[in-house]
């Protein structure tokens, strides 16, 4: 199958590559520098420039995965002439769940508007029919390639090395919200999962987790503390000092108030999706990379 990955020299991207690669698919990958690992040919493109898409037409591309989110884009230029377009979601799309785990629908008005609008993008190409459409729905991102999710909702290398030495996290007192990193590499296995079934992936939107389900933010600082073989001291605030005066970026304090906790049933039972990596595993994976990068 001749496969054009954008975003491919990106963290998902460049395992997705890989495992097609392995799989014995012609992997194409996209990127605005046009680069691309020995064996696979590069693309330089950008798909938020449809011009740049539109060179790309006749290339005869079976399936095109995309990673950096302007999905419309793609489907406008590729719709008639690729069988199969897969997009990469988040989680967060569907809004604050009121389900846990949580299925492949909306919950409540996602906050973020860049979020709102790519799934509103997503639902509105999954109608249109001009071509198999499939979003994979992906929660906490992590693994080698990217410092995982830190004590404060950010991914700072500063905060890894601040729990490395065993300093006081803070955490919103009262319920936990549940969080999943899920290793890079599962969640390419999904994206590699649905390009090979198209039969069955198209027109369906995905959620993809870990081996295990979720955790709560104390049981994070938990598993941290092993990793780095340290105790690490927690202390509980009131809600609005946390979201206010600790963490007041939205995109790190809702990490603390909405459930990540994805409902992968569907990627399991259709496609045959099964995860490799615990969230303990994927975040000691992540933390040796670290280390064997010198981040910390």
């Amino acid at each position: 199958m001749k496969i054009l990955v954008i975003g491919g020299t990106g963290h998902m991207g460049k395992f997705v590559c890989e495992i097609l690669k392995e799989r014995g698919h012609e992997v194409h990958v996209g990127s605005r520098n046009g680069t691309a690992p020995e064996g696979m040919t590069a693309v330089k493109c950008n798909s938020s420039d449809i011009n740049s898409l539109k060179e790309l037409k006749s290339a005869g591309y079976d399936t095109i995965i995309e990673f950096p989110g302007f999905i419309k884009n793609v489907y406008d230029v590729f719709s008639d002439s690729v069988k199969h377009i897969i997009a990469c979601g988040s989680l967060w799309m569907y809004g604050a769940p009121k389900a846990v785990p949580t299925p492949e629908e909306y919950q409540s008005e996602c906050p973020f508007a860049g979020y709102a609008q790519r799934y509103t993008d997503m639902q509105s190409i999954m109608t249109d029919g001009k071509c198999l459409f499939t979003a994979i729905m992906v929660p906490n991102v992590c693994g080698p390639g990217k410092i995982p999710l830190d004590c404060l909702g950010d991914r700072d290398a500063e905060l890894h090395k601040a729990l490395a030495r065993g300093e006081k996290v803070y955490l919103p007192d009262g319920p936990e919200a549940l969080v999943s990193p899920c290793d890079a590499y599962d969640l390419a296995t999904l994206f590699v999962l649905a390009a090979e079934q198209p039969e069955k992936s198209g027109n369906q939107f995905f959620n993809v987790g870990p081996a295990d389900s979720a955790v709560t933010m104390s049981e994070l600082v938990k598993i941290y503390g092993k990793i780095y073989g340290i105790e690490i001291p927690v202390e509980y605030v009131p809600w609005g000092k946390y979201k206010n005066e600790i963490s007041p970026s939205i995109g790190h304090w809702w990490h603390f108030y909405a459930h990540m906790s994805p409902d992968d049933s569907k990627a399991r039972n259709l496609l045959g999706y099964k995860a490799k990596y615990t969230i303990c595993e994927t975040l000691e994976r992540a933390v040796q990379w670290m280390r064997d990068e010198n981040i910390l």
